[in-house]
């Protein structure tokens, strides 16, 4: 706790711009090498494979791109995001990958310590946020050099530790490791306090914050803000942190910015069935894992029921397969429908899940297939859990089945813990009536900035905002430093 009351010490000398990020996954990351200094420009004698953003970048050359209009180059770009400025910035880094290129990226990076802004990013995990909670050994849907932060390519770090990457992915161990190993190499690591839990961030005026606790967070005691000052309310961020001997050390800082990049691994979605309570019923992969390790199920047990039909459903395919464990899949869809993933997956580059999906098409319960350990029910819901792991579904016509299962797993998405925000963060959603949800209802920011359009000085990232990958939430990233980076008056004329 004591560095992490240097730490704001530090932070609150400063009157303006302090920033607070909650969540360190690869989002709060980058967000915090691009405001500790590090700054994109163009580089000189580079060609960009996109002749119009080619145009546009030659124009102003000795510009950074931070201080540029993000509008006016990501305009026209096309690509498997919705965001414009996550598209621009992926497309900066890595030019042609779509298309199965490896040109170099065209940015050149400068540390320049003078635009610098001060900020902390708190995490309850280490840097990586909840890569370090993923099976190590699972491997990433995307390719592992998409998994790579600006400035050090992914593969090259997996070169230094002597390994190749598999079938181009990489292993959630490693990500997590490589995320570690960015934060220091970066020297960022001052500005990260993980084993912190934010429970509250909520905004309050700065003129009914007390002197005698701005005096406690400062060092020069000079008032933090004054009441004739331009920003009269501030973000006030309460929640604790874990010391060594385990103890639980109550916090509160305030914060003119507060990110939001929480992510959503934390808060799994329940189907909302009589019996989802009970002890066999899981909402985490990790439970399999870990009935494996002990032994609980196995070839002769009662077959594992999945729930789902996302990748997280395959992964759990994959492992109770390779485990020889039997299995009873359900998933509502049809197998041919055009929006489930694997109908969306290039099948050269991801043939385990090709297989998963080969198995839902050919191994239903009307007729066997040559799978073994495995059946499955398309267009099919779970109507209820029972006492003695009876498990009934129902199908599209009405009809119900009754099967014995040895354990379930319910691996249907998730949705992201904003239970720290007034009301659970739903007035800032597009369907301001809605939970935040990453894919059907995300918190609405503005495109350029990432800011929300409902609480000014709050911003959020990644899948709180609808990105999804990693490739893609850096350009979030991107955008939320231009914009603080003007309002702090650190981008040169």
């Amino acid at each position: 706790l004591e560095t992490l009351l240097k730490g704001l010490l530090h932070l609150q000398k400063y009157k303006f711009f302090s920033i607070v990020f909650s969540g360190n996954g690869p989002s709060g990351i980058c967000l915090s090498y691009l405001l500790s200094g590090y700054t994109p420009y163009f580089k000189r004698h580079s060609l960009h494979p996109h002749p119009i953003l080619q145009r546009k970048l030659e124009e102003a050359p000795e510009v950074s791109v931070l201080d540029q209009d993000l509008e006016y180059l990501s305009e026209g770009l096309e690509g498997r995001s919705h965001s414009p400025v996550a598209l621009l910035f992926d497309t900066l880094q890595r030019p042609d990958t779509d298309f199965g290129g490896t040109e170099e990226s065209v940015l050149t990076w400068w540390h320049e310590p003078d635009r610098a802004i001060p900020h902390l990013v708190l995490g309850r995990n280490a840097p990586g946020g909840a890569w370090h909670s993923i099976e190590g050994s699972m491997v990433t849907l995307s390719k592992g050099e998409w998994m790579g932060l600006p400035d050090l390519p992914f593969k090259e770090w997996l070169q230094q530790k002597r390994r190749g990457l598999r079938n181009n992915r990489a292993t959630a161990e490693d990500i997590a490791q490589y995320y570690q190993h960015y934060v220091m190499k970066k020297g960022l690591q001052k500005n990260f306090r993980c084993g912190t839990v934010v429970t509250s961030v909520r905004k309050v005026s700065a003129g009914g914050i007390s002197n005698h606790t701005l005096e406690d967070l400062q060092e020069d005691g000079d008032p933090l803000w004054n009441s004739n000052e331009k920003s009269t309310e501030v973000f006030q961020v309460d929640g604790f942190s874990k010391t060594m001997e385990g103890d639980k050390e109550s916090f509160s800082i305030y914060a003119e910015n507060v990110v939001l990049a929480t992510g959503t691994y934390d808060n799994p979605t329940w189907l909302g069935v009589k019996g989802e309570n009970l002890s066999y019923v899981h909402h985490q992969l990790s439970a399999l894992e870990e009935a494996v390790k002990n032994n609980s199920v196995g070839i002769m047990s009662d077959p594992v029921l999945i729930v789902g039909a996302g990748l997280t459903a395959a992964d759990a395919i994959l492992f109770a397969h390779h485990c020889n464990i039997p299995v009873i899949h359900v998933f509502r869809r049809r197998v041919t429908d055009p929006g489930l993933i694997f109908n969306q997956l290039p099948k050269m580059m991801y043939p385990e899940y090709h297989k998963v999906h080969q198995m839902m098409k050919e191994q239903t319960a009307a007729c066997a297939g040559p799978y073994e350990h495995y059946i499955s029910l398309p267009e099919h819901h779970v109507l209820s859990f029972g006492k003695d792991k009876k498990c009934i579904f129902q199908d599209k016509n009405g009809c119900q089945k009754a099967y014995k299962i040895s354990m379930a797993l319910v691996l249907t998405g998730s949705n992201p813990n904003l239970s720290f925000l007034p009301n659970d963060g739903i007035g800032l959603a597009v369907d301001s009536g809605q939970p935040v949800n990453p894919k059907r209802n995300p918190i609405d920011v503005d495109p350029f900035t990432y800011e929300c359009t409902q609480e000014k000085g709050l911003y959020a990232l990644g899948p709180l905002a609808g990105d999804n990958f990693v490739r893609f939430v850096q350009g979030g990233a991107l955008a939320v430093a231009s914009s603080l980076l003007k309002k702090a008056n650190k981008n040169p004329p």
